[in-house]
């Protein structure tokens, strides 16, 4: 009788295992890691050390493989199929991730490529934990034909699922052409890096045949024309270490999901601090310009801000700060750009950061110096109307707590989408440099009195009696207030601790919406 093969031992199996997984590890071989490195890109396992802290890191089906035939692909079987998956720590806290891998079938997503992304992302949301994509693939993998682009629309339906529950964060590391786009633009944040990565849904050799415009993969889609242009992109940074640096930056002001509060920290800087320099940073003349970013700073805690879409938009400020530890949303306008001007780019990126805070219940600070929106044929042909209302909704909409305060001007229908009491702030706030009005006082004369000034012997003169009057009369510092649509009127020094307190205040907020399925927002 033949005796059976005898059975390999424990730890023949341990030592077998051992050596697939430092297979799985080293990926297709020292050529491709080269070759990715050329790029001036890191590998996906030097990502993952970046970006989570110190062998925290778990994976999940490493040992996933495609079951695809045809065209090759039955003689080429690579674990992991081109995506790493699983989830580590980042300061403490569990996060989930999925991370494409150049170097096998160029982080082409087919069959088994999707499901393990659709797995992760499912346990994310299970979880109650953030989800950041790192992404660095060629698009769907031709050789599966539909079952990759069914893999596409499985991630897509799961960001729509998971928005505004967990985080969401896109990190550009590589090229996303076609529909792969649209995952990041579904999400909350998207970084890229200069000169590696781009987006775009049809590439240069697809411009040039179509409209014979020749043009590179960067001035197409770089991290640039993401951050300064399309707006699809909300930072941008120069190499890779940087930017997971800065992910894992925003990762510790952001909470778990939207059941919990952003994390707060031991604050250094004293609630009760006097802002003394804002009396010198703020000019007193409404038409003098000035930059915003100090002001913001001289606030909050030890005058650290993170500023979201610094180079889109640039005539209204969203940055995530701390005010006694706690984190906030601020939206201020800026009078260095354009003299801080409502715009379409300005609305919705404002809309967008205001909806964001709303979601994970991020407390907004809204500062006030706008001087209206801004006129003309492209911006009316373009749509501001609707793009403007994008930004009255998303405030009207949140339910944290709104905090408005008025620096200087703040005139007509912009005063209003401006975060105004009528508009829902819990409180609202001025300094006497403040000027709310419909419009400014010389333009508020020509309109009223347009007749009498042209009927007046010396026109001029009484142009500037009326401009006067206007100012006296319904322009000066405590108008709004005696009216109750301010809360008060404060010294700008303490602007800091009026913050700090009326935050505080705010903390337990309880906030009723009416019943209905969701809101048919401007889009």
């Amino acid at each position: 009788m033949t005796q059976p093969p005898p059975r390999p031992d424990p730890r023949s199996r341990v030592a077998l295992l051992d050596l697939v997984k430092q297979t799985v590890r080293e990926g297709p071989g020292p050529r491709a890691t080269e070759a990715q490195w050329a790029k001036g890109k890191l590998t996906v396992h030097e990502r993952l050390e970046l970006l989570f802290d110190k062998e925290s890191f778990q994976e999940i089906e490493p040992l996933r493989r495609h079951r695809a035939t045809g065209f090759g692909l039955e003689n080429k079987r690579p674990y992991t199929d081109g995506v790493i998956t699983g989830w580590g720590t980042v300061e403490g806290r569990t996060v989930f991730v999925y991370a494409h891998d150049f170097r096998i079938f160029g982080g082409s997503l087919g069959e088994a490529h999707a499901a393990k992304i659709h797995k992760v992302m499912d346990l994310a949301l299970a979880a109650g934990a953030p989800l950041v994509a790192l992404s660095d693939g060629a698009g769907a993998r031709i050789q599966e034909g539909v079952t990759a682009l069914a893999g596409y629309g499985g991630i897509f339906r799961r960001n729509v699922a998971a928005s505004g529950v967990i985080p969401q964060i896109s990190v550009m590391l590589g090229p996303c052409a076609g529909g792969a786009a649209y995952s990041p633009a579904l999400t909350d944040y998207v970084f890229m890096v200069r000169g590696t990565s781009q987006m775009y849904i049809t590439g240069p050799d697809v411009v040039q045949a179509v409209t014979g415009e020749k043009i590179t993969h960067d001035g197409l889609g770089g991290a640039d024309v993401h951050a300064t242009v399309s707006g699809a992109a909300h930072f941008a940074y120069e190499d890779e270490a940087e930017c997971l640096a800065e992910v894992r930056y925003l990762l510790s002001m952001l909470p778990q999901n939207n059941r919990e509060l952003p994390p707060a920290v031991r604050p250094e800087d004293s609630p009760q601090r006097r802002c003394e320099a804002l009396l010198d940073l703020v000019p007193g003349d409404p038409g003098q310009s000035y930059d915003m970013r100090p002001v913001i700073e001289e606030i909050v805690d030890d005058g650290e801000i993170f500023e979201v879409h610094a180079g889109w938009a640039t005539n209204i400020i969203c940055a995530l700060a701390r005010l006694d530890g706690q984190v906030v949303g601020i939206v201020a306008n800026q009078p260095a750009s354009f003299a801080g001007v409502l715009d379409i780019h300005a609305s919705e990126k404002a809309a967008r950061f205001v909806q964001s805070c709303d979601a994970f219940s991020i407390p907004l600070v809204t500062l006030v110096d706008v001087p209206g929106f801004l006129p003309g044929r492209e911006q009316e042909h373009g749509g501001i109307i609707r793009h403007g209302a994008k930004l009255l909704y998303a405030y009207c909409n949140a339910t944290v707590p709104r905090i408005s305060l008025i620096l200087r001007k703040a005139y007509g229908g912009a005063y209003i989408v401006m975060d105004s009491q009528s508009i829902g702030a819990d409180l609202t706030f001025a300094w006497p440099t403040n000027e709310i009005a419909v419009m400014g006082a010389e333009g508020a004369a020509n309109v009223v009195f347009r007749r009498e000034i042209a009927a007046a012997d010396d026109p001029e003169e009484a142009r500037a009696e009326r401009i006067r009057q206007y100012q006296e009369e319904l322009m000066h510092p405590y108008y709004a207030a005696e009216r109750g649509l301010l809360d008060d009127v404060i010294d700008p020094a303490e602007t800091r601790s009026v913050l700090i307190r009326s935050l505080d205040m705010l903390r337990a907020k309880q906030a009723a919406m009416p019943s209905r399925k969701h809101g048919n927002q401007p889009v």
